[in-house]
């Protein structure tokens, strides 16, 4: 493990290597390494399990200290790999509040910021579900019924 980072390493049982490969990664990985669980209902709607975390999405701390706690992330740190959420904070000595760090694995999608197109494209791409014939024969029934409708009104 000379190099300081290599994309063909594969894993390590060795916590050290671990921690270096995840310290070292490029920004570009490491935004990938920022995805946070979907939320049960957005997987069934998104058809995805996980998706990296953007500022705005509303998200549940399911770990930790703050646990069951909700709130919209308000910044994402990539380089340090850590989200602060609105709210969750804690008092200094001093007496300010301080934003607490935290991990995308301890979190949970609960809402999607879906102002970005390109974000929305990708959860549509795979999200959807392709219809069996039965079900667009159906869909073909009723426009044909709704034509014939608007005729007879005519």
């Amino acid at each position: 493990m000379k190099q300081k980072f290599s994309t063909s390493w594969k894993s390590s049982k060795q916590p050290r290597k671990q921690r270096k490969y995840l310290a070292n990664a490029p920004l570009h990985l490491k935004r990938k390494m920022l995805s946070v669980n979907l939320s049960k209902e957005l997987r069934k709607k998104h058809g995805k399990r996980n998706i990296p975390v953007v500022k705005g999405d509303k998200v549940k701390v399911m770990r930790g200290k703050f646990k069951k706690k909700q709130g919209k992330v308000t910044e994402v740190k990539t380089k340090m790999m850590k989200i602060y959420i609105e709210g969750i904070q804690v008092k200094k000595q001093e007496g300010s509040k301080v934003n607490v760090p935290l991990r995308a694995s301890n979190l949970q999608i609960v809402e999607l910021n879906l102002n970005d197109k390109k974000r929305m494209t990708k959860l549509g791409g795979k999200g959807e579900k392709k219809m069996d014939k039965t079900e667009e024969k159906k869909v073909e029934v009723k426009k044909v019924q709704t034509k014939k409708a608007k005729e007879v009104t005519k």
